[in-house]
């Protein structure tokens, strides 16, 4: 998990100038914090026997959720230290089960909105070799 954040941090900082391409960068981050995500609820699940539920959402990863399902051996100190907002400012989305795999993790892109072309597409836990 220290590689992946490291990654993100990398991603961050040294892809624009790599790249001369600021928006190409944001795409690299929220796909790198998607998949930082996407471990720290793998632990989560390791730990507990389940994913949290929709309703708990990401927040399940900073904070011991109170609501059901309640986590039988969480993590004291949390899988993530703090929630990453999308290279856009936007929070990640979070669905449990999900439609295209056990979770679903997305960032709905520039617009912020569900859908979309080009930095306007969502980039989700399902499309991160696109």
């Amino acid at each position: 998990m220290v590689v992946i954040v490291i990654l993100a941090v990398l991603a961050t900082l040294v892809a624009p100038k790599i790249l001369g391409r600021t928006d190409d960068a944001k795409v690299t981050k929220a796909k790198v914090d998607i998949q930082s995500l996407n471990g720290a609820l793998d632990m989560y699940r390791l730990d507990n026997g389940f994913y949290p539920g929709t309703d708990q959402g990401l927040e399940a990863l900073v904070s011991q959720p109170s609501g059901e399902p309640a986590p039988k051996k969480w993590r004291q100190g949390g899988y993530v230290n703090k929630l990453p907002n999308d290279p856009w400012g936007n929070p990640y989305l979070y669905l449990s089960p999900g439609t295209h795999g056990s979770v679903d993790i997305w960032s709905q892109g520039a617009d912020g909105a569900p859908g979309g072309d080009g930095l306007d597409a969502d980039i989700g836990s399902w499309n991160l070799d696109n």
